[in-house]
């Protein structure tokens, strides 16, 4: 955990293989947590809990990352650092999610330790 408290982490993804990937990494590093499928259900959980941490995929069925981003900065309560996951890393796409208000972006593929570096360069921040 490198000195660093649990961070509390909801993993939104239409795809199940890349949410278990990020879950699988993160939870062996000591950090917790939550998955959903997209961004009705994720809206849901964050309207519930409080996470330290949203990874966002973009391109999802009925509510995009960028609707989660929106409605997320558009509530004061939430000031959790959103990170986008996503295959799209045009840089139209990336300086659009970044204006919405995300603190972070990592393009897939990614390595597990690139993505474990680059999210705890973000908590730390």
């Amino acid at each position: 955990m490198c000195g660093m408290p649990a961070v509390k982490v909801l993993v939104v993804d239409d795809e199940q293989d890349t949410r278990k990937l990020v879950r699988l990494t993160l939870e062996r590093r000591g950090w917790t947590v939550k998955e959903a499928a997209g961004g009705e259900e994720a809206l849901q959980l964050l309207g519930q809990e409080h996470f330290d941490l949203v990874l966002l995929d973009i391109m999802m069925p009925r509510v995009s990352g960028y609707d989660v981003l929106q409605r997320m900065r558009s509530d004061e309560r939430h000031n959790t650092k959103v990170v986008f996951l996503t295959a799209k890393g045009r840089s139209g796409e990336v300086d659009y999610g970044l204006e919405l208000g995300a603190d972070g972006y990592i393009v897939k593929p990614f390595s597990t330790r690139e993505l474990f570096d680059y999210l705890s360069g973000i908590m730390a921040a």
